[in-house]
């Protein structure tokens, strides 16, 4: 229950960021029309895991893999290159935080970047609802301070905690992986990007 309540919530997500990005396109130009198209492509990457993930699609490991890499190849150093300090002009929806807070901006593309390599690697894994021995004891470790706010994911980020090796990430159910992306884009774009 748990699960279909956070994937719905992801999937509004994905799907309050695509009629964001449509809107703030028109008049786009150079970088920042570059970033807009950037997380397009994130978005629509999203929105396939969504479904899958939330139940509105039948779940498939390769297509998994194959948005998830989407994503790994969007973020870290790829995303921070398009938002050089100065490029908040525009239909921009870039919030001043991020320059301000440059070290923080840069550790979420990175931690985006690991949590999407780990997905690809656990997309063969299935999903933790499939109620699997392995899907079970690997959920156990994700309620023990392995969720992305107070362990992997921004929380942690901020306190200096790494949290799991990608190869512990690997390891898990996907939709458990899944959820620490949709967290972290979420923490994101509450914190850096304008709202509607």
């Amino acid at each position: 229950m748990k699960t279909t309540l956070v994937m719905g919530a992801a999937l509004t997500l994905s799907i309050s960021m695509a009629s964001g990005v449509v809107m703030a396109h028109g008049g786009a130009s150079g970088i920042v029309k570059e970033r807009m198209e950037l997380m397009k492509e994130m978005k629509s990457s999203m929105k396939t895991m969504s479904a899958m993930f939330s139940g509105k699609a039948e779940y498939d490991a390769s297509a998994v893999k194959e948005a998830a890499q989407v994503i790994e190849h969007y973020s870290g150093d790829a995303m921070t290159k398009l938002f050089p300090e100065g490029s908040a002009h525009g239909p921009s929806e870039a919030k001043p935080e991020i320059w301000q807070e440059w070290d923080r901006f840069q550790s979420l593309a990175d931690q985006l970047k690991r949590y999407t390599s780990a997905l690809e690697k656990a997309a063969d894994n299935g999903m933790a609802s499939s109620g699997s021995a392995a899907s079970t004891m690997m959920g156990s470790g994700a309620m023990m301070g392995h969720s992305t706010m107070m362990g992997t994911g921004t929380m942690g980020n901020m306190m200096g905690d790494q949290g799991p090796s990608e190869e512990h990430l690997a390891e898990m159910p996907a939709d458990m992986v899944f959820q620490m992306v949709t967290d972290t884009c979420s923490a994101c774009h509450t914190r850096y990007r304008v709202e509607e």
